[in-house]
């Protein structure tokens, strides 16, 4: 069987790494397209770039959008992810570069060389493809699937009391392409919580003999401490997740269809607003995960790290 088409649009990013070693574990990366969210882009950019080096993949990396599309002040989970992003865990740069072509641009690209194969899975703020949208409104016809990680489905955000990061760092980018996609896959935050993973078996993984799980012990550690000082009974590991469902969509347990829009204004600006019992008639357009088998996820997780589950 041909390995999955993938293009990940990403903003590394702790979770992000793990995401996308396990892409190169199980599927064909056509490209990673970066934007600002976690930390800035000119971070985003040097930890993509850093990571495929480590892993000695060819993955081409395109910087993308380096705020929101609006003039709103940019969020940062620099508190969360180190102000590099991996943990300022001291890593030397890579010596690769970005490539000439900008993110947007090479979403539509490998649009049409993938035609009808491509899966893209978006786990960053959703301006790349909200600007690959308004270049090419038919980009969606040529994507055999959209999985985004973002929202949260019952308004407990991440970030304010609504809103998740991802949504909430650029609420106008998700209601472009919420609004223009005929049908994506949400693994929200919520979901992530309650698939959230033991420090124990974390550390498992990142105490493997290889390259990989030595890179993610190092970025990961400040992650770790900063999710246990808080209470936190377990890791949440967002954007694994949205891999996990992009590399096997029959984990999938339990789904939702429903219509999904985005907040612009007031208090629950950036909020993800579930149409749960059909009230607006507005059409379907997500597909919502509930639930989705544990063991197959850490299963996924842990191969990327080289490390039995």
């Amino acid at each position: 069987m041909d390995k999955a088409k993938i293009l990940i649009d990403t903003d590394p990013g702790v979770d992000d790494a793990l995401a996308i070693l396990m892409a190169h574990r199980h599927a064909d990366v056509v490209g990673l397209t970066i934007a600002a969210g976690n930390v800035g882009l000119a971070h985003t950019v040097a930890n993509a770039l850093k990571l495929v080096e480590t892993i000695g993949a060819a993955t081409p990396v395109f910087a993308g959008c380096a705020g929101p599309l609006v003039a709103h002040p940019p969020e940062s989970a620099a508190f969360v992810h180190g102000l590099d992003g991996f943990g300022d865990s001291g890593h030397l740069p890579g010596v690769r570069r970005a490539e000439a072509e900008p993110a947007a641009q090479a979403i539509l690209r490998l649009s049409r060389e993938h035609a009808g194969k491509l899966v893209i899975v978006a786990m960053a703020p959703l301006t790349n493809l909200a600007l690959a949208l308004k270049l090419d409104p038919e980009l969606p016809s040529r994507v055999a699937r959209l999985v985004v990680m973002g929202g949260a489905v019952t308004g407990r955000g991440n970030t304010t009391v609504s809103a998740e990061f991802n949504i909430g760092f650029d609420p106008e980018a998700a209601h472009i392409v919420f609004s223009a996609w005929p049908k994506f896959e949400l693994v929200d935050w919520e979901l992530t919580v309650r698939h959230a993973i033991a420090y124990g078996t974390i550390e498992h993984w990142s105490s493997a003999d290889n390259a990989q799980a030595r890179f993610f012990d190092a970025i990961s550690r400040k992650t770790r401490a900063w999710s246990q000082e808080r209470g936190r009974p377990k890791l949440a590991l967002a954007d694994p997740l949205a891999m996990a469902v992009a590399l096997q969509p029959d984990i999938v347990v339990r789904t939702g269809e429903h219509h999904v829009a985005v907040a612009l204004d007031g208090l629950a600006r950036g909020a993800t607003v579930v149409d749960w019992d059909n009230r607006s008639g507005a059409a379907t357009n997500a597909r919502i995960v509930m639930e989705l088998d544990q063991a197959r996820f850490e299963a996924l997780a842990a191969s990327a790290l080289g490390a039995g589950s």
